[in-house]
């Protein structure tokens, strides 16, 4: 069997300029390069980059894949919408990681399935999963949680993936609306490989999602209502070509302002789920 390997990154809040795509350009000589996204496949051979390093520096999401079974979904955000110590809470060992550089965090999740050898799909696209990044800096964390929930399911799939004390770790905060998830996270979850057994299990103490509709003249009370220090800092930042993190951090504070959180619902521990899962295939 042939070996292959698929790289894509996209740059979403700011272009990279000249001096940038000649950096990565030095990363790999067959590489499809824009100001917005960097594609590459092997067929043979490594990258010469370091995914963790190009996303620290340069883009803002990245999505890989192996034949051997390794898929890889990156996200990189602003650390005033997604601050380390949330999303550690839904950090599971390999699977889900994060970390902090300069004002961003970085999101790292992974699914690993030696017995998915060989497979390609090729609706598997960055594309399909991009609307996730907007979700989490929306203060969305139902994509936190299904990485989480997909780590542990892995467990299903690798009884060495886990010690069995692994069983009492209490799940984190479960967000609403589990039940009614976006396309891009539904993709997510596709791409994590997260058991449809295990979803409907954790959904089942998920509250209705609260959204929020805003008019017109609702968005221009709200924006009247902002100190001059807030419109003066956003506007600058827009001149300085930093338009799209104004637009999120803007929408954070309007959705933050709006939203009523529900109470918290009893916190489960992994083996609860992932026997629930069980008995609902049953």
């Amino acid at each position: 069997m042939s070996e292959y390997q698929y790289y894509e990154f996209v740059a979403l809040d700011r272009p990279l300029d000249d001096r940038q795509q000649a950096e990565v350009r030095e990363l790999s000589t067959r590489a499809t390069v824009t100001p917005t996204s960097f594609i590459n496949e092997y067929h043979w051979g490594n990258f010469r980059g370091d995914p963790d390093q190009m996303m620290e520096h340069y883009y803002d999401a990245h999505l890989y894949l192996a034949n051997w079974g390794t898929r890889r979904i990156m996200f990189r955000l602003p650390c005033e919408l997604l601050d380390l110590d949330t999303a550690g809470d839904y950090c599971v060992g390999d699977q889900s990681q994060a970390w902090t550089n300069g004002d961003h965090l970085v999101l790292d999740l992974t699914s690993e399935d030696e017995s998915g050898e060989g497979e390609f799909d090729a609706k598997w696209a960055l594309s399909a999963v991009i609307g996730v990044r907007a979700e989490l800096a929306l203060g969305d964390l139902r994509p936190l949680y299904l990485a989480w929930l997909a780590g542990y399911g892995s467990w299903e799939r690798d009884e060495d993936a886990f010690h069995r004390d692994a069983d009492h770790e209490l799940e984190p905060p479960v967000p609403a609306g589990l039940d009614t998830l976006s396309a891009a996270q539904r993709a997510l979850a596709d791409f994590l490989r997260l058991d449809a057994a295990l979803l409907r299990v954790a959904a089942q103490a998920s509250p209705p999602l609260n959204t929020v509709a805003h008019d017109p003249a609702q968005l221009a009370a709200w924006v009247a209502d902002l100190s001059d220090t807030d419109k003066d800092r956003w506007l600058l930042r827009v001149i300085d070509d930093h338009a799209a993190p104004v637009r999120m951090e803007m929408l954070r504070r309007l959705s933050d302002e709006n939203i009523t959180t529900a109470a918290a619902p009893p916190r489960r521990t992994v083996g609860d789920l992932l026997d629930g899962a069980a008995r609902l295939r049953t």
